[in-house]
């Protein structure tokens, strides 16, 4: 091994003559990079190997490359890269290679290598690396995307580009992203020989020894890959994506009237076919800046009006939630674009309303669109309007606690003396599981409208009303409320009352302990058993408890510090797993004062 080492050092030599020679390096540096190089090389001779040794050798010798860029750019000096960069190139490579055959399934260090080829343009090392990797990791449809990008766009090869693609989809027959690029690419390569042949005929050289195929010209290839495609991979939004490509590209009317035809009559019935079809009506000529600010609005509003028409025949033809969902998706967006003019934006309000209320009617709204419905009713100040459309939101969805909190919220805010009449109406039709929202709100408004005794009661009723897990969010607010409503002393009582009933949480805990710690006569002994009590819940997963206690004993004017040693053995015996070593960590900071 030694000799091995000994050789790769000495190959190092000439390059690094060089570089002192040059005045790029000076001799104590290069005596410098040959310790660190003969220790990286050591490491990568072991028989037991490690990638990360691999990886540190490689990114000292990419700094390398750079700082040696940097010192030519400053010193002016160009020459001898043959002989000095050449050299470490080729031994980056190698070490990727050696990496990467080791390692054969790390994605991410192939990729490095080709980010490193792709940096210092090593075009040929980089085909050497794409052909490798695809033989390994020929199940990665990304990968063959990647390679025949580059062969496309930086090599100019579309043949090359071509027959990546064919490869890959022998392996992957059915993969959409791979045919979407491919259709991209025989697109790209048509525009390219377009440009170039009109490019020659502004010049009016002779095409005799080009060979531009009109098929190709014409786009052709793309048509063919997209007919194999819609063969295999069925779906709207595959269409769809595949138009949206063909659209950038001038010279696909023919190709894109083909598209459409194909997806009205195989996906007719489909929600995002009349979607589509409905804002390609957005799509005509633009204004031009001199219109006048009237006209546009007019003609915006008539493009509007001519795709809520296609709409309209859509909810028609295909009667469904999800088609009521895109026609009520597109009024909404057109409702929010911004525009100067109130007549359009209050004709849009209008028309939105109307859909909402036409997919009411026809009973295809979904949860999630009353919700948007009752929004926008609020943010228009609609709020009589709001709470019909509320009330019969809960109707169609009565076991809802999101429906019921929506319209209990619109209540409330217009202030309806009836409200608690919804409520218990709520809890009747909403399972015990899902109430606690509905919980909250109600004595969060009962705090700000009813009689201490009522807020109370209620609190008391939810305790028993909610999950036990959701009955530890009750527990803090009751604490917190009977805290700023009723005193320290009632409280304390109802703190050990609610101790009885597990669960617990943490905050709870804490919530008592910071109440205590805001009394004038703060108590040590209160303190302790609030801890106690936490601890006994908490102690084996929590070492932040802990050490505030043990903080608390140091730190209290009733405190022993003495109590710490065996808090501390108590903590070390009761917390679980790592914790343990976290616990330790952080009563070594605490000791030393760091904490």
């Amino acid at each position: 091994m030694a000799e091995r080492i000994e050789q790769r050092l000495e190959d190092r030599i000439p390059e690094l003559e060089q570089l002192e020679r040059v005045g790029l390096f000076t001799r104590k540096e290069i005596r410098a990079v040959l310790r660190k190089a003969s220790a990286l090389e050591y490491k990568i001779q072991r028989r037991a190997l490690q990638k990360e040794d691999f990886i540190n050798y490689i990114q000292y010798e990419v700094n390398l490359l750079e700082l040696i860029k940097k010192r030519r750019a400053r010193t002016g000096y160009s020459f001898k890269k043959e002989e000095i960069e050449h050299s470490i190139l080729q031994r980056v490579h190698s070490l990727f290679n050696r990496a990467t055959g080791k390692w054969k399934d790390d994605v991410q260090l192939w990729l490095s290598h080709v980010a490193f080829c792709k940096q210092w343009n090593a075009k040929h090392q980089l085909s050497k690396v794409f052909s490798t990797m695809l033989a390994i990791h020929s199940n990665k449809p990304a990968l063959w995307i990647m390679a025949a990008k580059w062969e496309m766009e930086t090599q100019l090869s579309s043949e090359s580009a071509r027959h990546l693609f064919l490869r890959a989809l022998r392996f992957h027959p059915e993969c959409p992203k791979l045919y979407q690029e491919y259709f991209r690419m025989e697109l790209m390569n048509a525009e390219k020989q377009r440009k170039e042949k009109k490019e020659f005929e502004q010049a009016k050289m002779d095409l005799g020894e080009f060979n531009y195929s009109e098929e190709i010209l014409n786009g052709e290839m793309a048509r063919i890959v997209y007919r194999d495609a819609s063969q295999k991979i069925k779906g709207v939004e595959f269409q769809l994506a595949l138009l949206s490509i063909a659209k950038l590209f001038d010279f696909t009317q023919d190709l894109q009237k083909e598209i459409l035809e194909i997806l009205q009559a195989r996906y007719a019935d489909d929600p995002l076919t009349w979607d589509y079809m409905a804002r390609r009506e957005l799509e005509s000529l633009q204004p031009t800046e001199h219109t006048a600010k009237q006209k546009k609005v007019s003609e915006m509003a008539q493009r509007e009006e001519r795709c809520c028409a296609v709409f309209d025949e859509a909810v028609r033809t295909v009667p469904t939630e999800d088609m009521w969902k895109c026609y009520i998706t597109f009024c909404l967006e057109r409702y929010n674009r911004k525009t100067n003019s109130e007549e359009l934006k209050q004709k849009r309000l209008e028309r939105t309303l109307s859909v909402f209320r036409q997919a009411h009617e026809s009973s295809l709204l979904s949860e999630a669109l009353y919700k948007q419905w009752l929004q926008l009713l609020l943010d228009s100040n609609l709020s009589e309007k709001a709470v019909e459309v509320a009330e019969a939101a809960t109707r169609h969805f009565s076991q809802s606690a999101e429906m019921w909190q929506m319209r209990l919220q619109v209540l409330i805010q217009l202030k309806r003396d009836d409200v608690t009449q919804y409520f218990e109406e709520a809890m009747k039709h909403v399972e015990s599981k899902g109430t606690l929202p509905l919980w909250t709100l109600w004595v969060e408004w009962s705090e700000g409208t009813n009689s201490k005794e009522d807020t109370e009661a209620l609190y008391q009723r939810s305790l028993h009303a909610t999950m036990p897990a959701e009955s530890v969010t009750m527990k803090e607010m009751y604490l917190d409320w009977t805290y700023r409503n009723c005193g320290y002393k009632k409280v304390k009582r109802l703190f050990t009352s609610l101790c009885e009933n597990r669960p617990f949480s943490l905050d709870f805990f804490r919530k008592m302990i910071q109440i205590e710690k805001e009394q004038e006569s703060c108590k040590m002994l209160h303190l302790r058993e609030y801890y106690e009590r936490a601890l006994r819940e908490f102690g084996s997963t929590n070492t932040d408890l802990w050490l505030d206690y043990i903080k608390e004993e140091l730190s209290h004017p009733q405190g022993k510090p003495q109590n710490c040693g065996s808090i501390h053995w108590r903590a070390m015996k009761m917390l679980q797993g790592d914790l343990v070593e976290d616990f330790v960590s952080k009563y070594t900071l605490l000791q030393t004062g760091h904490l």
